[in-house]
């Protein structure tokens, strides 16, 4: 039986489903039918330019992005897609803090859908430290289909392992 590491929180039966799909050969297929294409965001300015318009249309009151760009660094490994971190300094009597966003390069070749998601994931937490019921009502809040994406997110990066040949 196949493990799916990046599915092990969902129901055995939908697991069992996903067991099916990539034994026939259509989990590619599936992922391929319902998100068609990769977005245009290349460059870590457009990425900021990008973040920066979501969080105007959803998160007027959250506070200030200082910086915002593809990490290289972050991959499955470190089970990271995309980090939001606060930089605290000294500058002179006061204390600043930086806010960063940062997105794993892997998803400058994802669909345009698995970036926003991974894009309103990182701007909730301005609001949500935790990965609590509020924090994924303002996901769906920004991003109404938030939990389908997630999910599909997730079938992503087991067919990704597949071909790469690494275990699911």
């Amino acid at each position: 039986m196949t493990v799916l590491k990046y599915l092990q929180a969902y129901p055995a039966s939908l697991q069992e489903q996903v067991r099916q799909m990539i034994a026939g050969g259509r989990l590619g297929d599936y992922l391929a039918q319902r998100y068609d294409g990769h977005h245009t965001i290349q460059s870590d300015k457009a990425l900021y330019a990008y973040v920066m318009a979501l969080k105007q249309e959803h998160l007027k009151n959250a506070p200030a992005i200082d910086k915002v760009l593809f990490d290289n660094r972050l991959d499955l490994t470190h089970r990271a897609l995309g980090l939001h971190t606060t930089i605290s300094r000294v500058q002179g009597g006061k204390l600043k803090a930086k806010k960063e966003i940062r997105v794993a390069s892997l998803f400058r070749e994802a669909a345009p859908q698995f970036l926003q998601m991974i894009v309103v994931h990182e701007l909730a937490h301005l609001k949500e430290s935790d990965h609590n019921k509020a924090f994924y009502k303002l996901c769906e809040y920004m991003l109404p289909d938030y939990g389908q994406l997630e999910f599909d997110l997730r079938l992503y990066l087991t067919w990704k392992d597949l071909q790469a040949g690494a275990p699911a």
